[in-house]
């Protein structure tokens, strides 16, 4: 509130807002239910890269940030510490790119500790929904859910506790299908 009444003093205006939302890894994660004819495979580095950032820019077509990405955004992002391709998961439909879910995880935060029992091991990290995007003609198939569900599975099975994940204020679909695999806006 005190941002938005500074923001409108000097004549800013709100264009974007971003959520962030999180859910425990604790709870349930359910098995993906994939549609019919799709498979899923993990990301190859050296491979994938031209294929993905076309399903990506398609995906994200009316995206001001995500659907403008260039080779080296992806490049760029293939070289940072926590780019694990296992952690990126590749829907096909008929050999084609159909959807992916990029997932991230984020290191604990330092003095994180157990109980705050300084003897304790750190906290686990964060797992991230990084990213999932679905070709245009797979919307409403269910893809984006069990894509979803297949990297929830791998953060929980990593032996993390929370995922977290960004998505825009005015992307409702993608927000009642979190809410409903059990995030909440944090």
């Amino acid at each position: 509130p005190g941002a938005a009444r500074l923001a409108a003093a000097t004549g800013l205006q709100r264009f974007r807002i971003l959520w962030q939302m999180r859910r425990s890894l604790r709870d349930p994660v359910a098995r993906p239910q994939w549609p019919a004819g799709r498979t899923l495979r993990t990301f190859v580095p050296g491979r994938d890269e031209d294929r993905w950032l076309s399903l990506n820019g398609r995906a994200f077509a009316s995206h001001p940030e995500q659907g403008a990405w260039t080779r080296h955004d992806l490049e760029l992002r293939e070289r940072e510490s926590w780019f694990d391709p296992a952690g990126f998961f590749i829907a096909e439909r008929d050999g084609q790119m159909a959807g992916f879910h990029w997932t991230k995880v984020h290191p604990p935060e330092p003095g994180d500790r157990a109980g705050r029992d300084r003897a304790a091991p750190p906290e686990p990290g964060v797992g991230e929904v990084y990213v999932v995007g679905v070709d245009p003609a797979e919307q409403g198939s269910g893809l984006g859910r069990a894509l979803t569900l297949a990297g929830l599975g791998h953060l929980r099975d990593l032996g993390l506790k929370t995922a977290m994940l960004y998505v825009d204020e005015d992307n409702t679909a993608a927000i009642r299908m979190y809410q409903g695999l059990g995030f909440t806006r944090a």
